[in-house]
């Protein structure tokens, strides 16, 4: 059973169908990514799958249990975490604290606890912190932790996000654009960082528009335009994909049947 199943998922907005009848699936420990031109309904995607936005028609379940429409505080409970085009962290806290507001969605201790200082809440702070710090150990930020986050070099900073999402627990990591902006450097440092998370059993589905990127670490590529699905595959496959190549060349007619997704 695949991680992730998205089944015949819709969004409208009006009279304006911005996603229809999508469906793909990310099995444990794959890197699978979703490409497209601008526009394509990428974006509408995973903010159905985080929670931001209602699902009209179709069904998403995680580890077999259905959570379209559910709450996105009640979606990372559940073990999906995201990061954003744009960087989203607090640039006036340290490393550490950032990690440490991943690890807090799932922090045991009560309002109380907190008032008073208790036991309970002295004893998770302390294992909280233990775990951002081996966290940022693991993947190589160690030397970071008491640096302010707005500090860091753009691609560490990206780095950072992922590593906060990662705190949540998360099985499931979405990126949006994790590439965005980097010079090629960078980029090259984040294939190798992604490709480390896999190795270490991370599951990942991203949305990237830079295409060496997604053509050197994914396993699997969903391909959208005009918000449905017209090819799934390897990369290899995906590469040399005529309604692909159309799509982005912007020329033709590429809207076909629902189930006919072309591989050669």
């Amino acid at each position: 059973m695949a991680l992730l199943e998205v089944k015949g998922i819709t969004k409208t907005f009006g009279g304006l169908v911005a996603v229809e009848n999508v469906e793909f699936n990310v099995n444990e420990g794959e890197i699978v990514s979703i490409i497209g031109p601008n526009g394509a309904g990428k974006t509408t995607i995973f903010n159905m799958l985080t929670g931001v936005y209602h699902v009209n028609g179709g069904k998403i379940l995680f580890d077999g249990k259905e959570i379209q429409n559910k709450q996105p505080r009640d979606i990372v409970k559940a073990g999906i975490a995201r990061t954003f085009q744009n960087i989203r962290l607090f640039p006036t806290m340290r490393v550490i604290e950032n990690v440490l507001v991943g690890e807090h969605i799932n922090i045991g201790y009560h309002f109380l606890d907190l008032l008073f200082k208790t036991k309970k809440y002295r004893a998770e702070e302390k294992a909280a912190h233990q775990r951002a710090i081996d966290l940022l150990v693991s993947l190589d930020l160690g030397d970071q932790i008491d640096n302010y986050a707005k500090n860091l070099p753009y691609g560490m900073q990206r780095k950072l996000e992922i590593a906060r999402a990662i705190a949540t627990k998360a099985r499931l990591i979405i990126l949006d654009e994790p590439a965005a902006g980097m010079n090629p450097q960078e980029s090259e440092e984040l294939k190798e960082f992604i490709r480390k998370l896999r190795d270490k059993g991370q599951t990942i589905l991203l949305i990237e528009h830079d295409m060496s990127v997604v053509m050197d670490i994914s396993d699997r590529i969903y391909v959208i335009d005009h918000g449905r699905k017209i090819a799934e595959g390897l990369p290899k496959e995906i590469a040399v994909n005529k309604r692909v190549i159309t799509a982005y060349l912007g020329s033709g007619d590429v809207k076909k049947d629902d189930n006919e997704t072309e591989n050669s």
